[in-house]
């Protein structure tokens, strides 16, 4: 069959339907699709605020704002999944403030992991003796021959810079590409050399991987101090946020493009693409958001000293060793 014949649907290559040509076109399995899964990430933001509420009202001053802030990830996230489930032509603004709200939160982590251990001050003191190991992923997994860092002010405020350079620079590239859009400088499909959208999610990623460096060695060095506090599947959670929000839909889209994902009326095969990561990530952050809840809302008690625990040991040693 010559290719020249093949004809397409010419709404295949529309733009992102409106709202309402969704909902006027849903059938009985559409509306209950649609219904749960708005009733999920609904449910998601119900249960965040009533863990703001408790953190608020239970958590010490200085670990407020960093649970809160880690804790949102995956409700932010479903909440504008769902919203860019509904109002498809605003599915790129929705992106970008999900993906902006997890720059934040890589630095928020970071921070969460040195105020658990009691703040800059305690953690310094805890780790005077000890050292960093700088070849963790996501930059240096593959260099084990790279020397230890001694843990100093110094090296913990490299570490802070490299996290928050991500969450400032991600608000200043998303700015800027709303500009750029504006004057029809800036399509997010765009993958050519001349492309805008392609040198400014390059950059992204760079910063991406520059700012989950620093993540990755804080959580090396505090995973046995901080593992009563259940870091461990706290840092799982916010890995799994990171790759469902970032890699799965990039996957999904870049699929799409190539056209893998099939066109279906009013939805083209790239919009299409964009509503099933949509509706992945809806269902994926309320799961997400029910296992956090039990990870977060909890008593927190202060870490044990660990010099305490020494002169402990010795006491203990002492007097088996000395029986009256």
């Amino acid at each position: 069959m010559d290719a020249t014949n093949i004809t397409f649907d010419p709404r295949c290559r529309q733009d992102p339907p409106f709202a309402i040509d969704i909902i006027l076109q849903l059938d009985i399995f559409g509306i209950v699709l649609y219904s749960v899964l708005t009733f999920m990430a609904t449910v998601s933001l119900l249960i965040y605020l009533e863990e703001c509420v408790y953190i608020y009202n239970k958590v010490a001053s200085n670990k407020k704002s960093a649970i809160v802030w880690v804790n949102g990830a995956a409700p932010v996230i479903g909440a504008m999944s769902c919203l860019g489930m509904w109002i498809p032509k605003a599915t790129m603004f929705t992106d970008m403030t999900s993906a902006t709200y997890f720059a934040i939160v890589v630095f928020k982590f970071l921070i969460l992991m040195i105020e658990e251990c009691g703040g800059d001050e305690t953690f310094l003191k805890r780790s005077a003796k000890k050292t960093f190991k700088i070849s963790t992923g996501p930059c240096c997994c593959c260099c084990p021959c790279l020397p230890l860092v001694p843990v100093t002010r110094r090296c913990l405020f490299l570490l802070k810079l490299g996290s928050f350079q991500f969450a400032v620079m991600k608000v200043v590239f998303t700015i800027l590409s709303i500009i750029l859009w504006t004057n029809d400088n800036y399509d997010p499909t765009g993958v050519g050399m001349n492309d805008t959208a392609i040198w400014i999610n390059c950059g992204v990623g760079v910063l991406t991987i520059i700012a989950l460096w620093p993540v990755g060695i804080m959580f090396m060095h505090v995973r046995e101090t901080l593992r009563s506090v259940k870091i461990v599947p706290k840092y799982a959670m916010y890995q799994l946020v990171l790759v469902l929000s970032q890699l799965q839909a990039a996957i999904i889209t870049t699929l799409a493009m190539n056209g893998a994902i099939a066109c279906s009326p009013p939805y083209s095969s790239r919009a299409r693409g964009l509503l099933m990561s949509q509706q992945l990530l809806i269902l994926e952050m309320f799961i997400i958001t029910l296992v956090t809840r039990m990870l977060y809302r909890r008593e927190y008690e202060p870490i044990p000293d660990v010099d305490s625990d020494e002169e402990k040991k010795m006491i203990c040693s002492q007097s088996s060793a000395n029986p009256v």
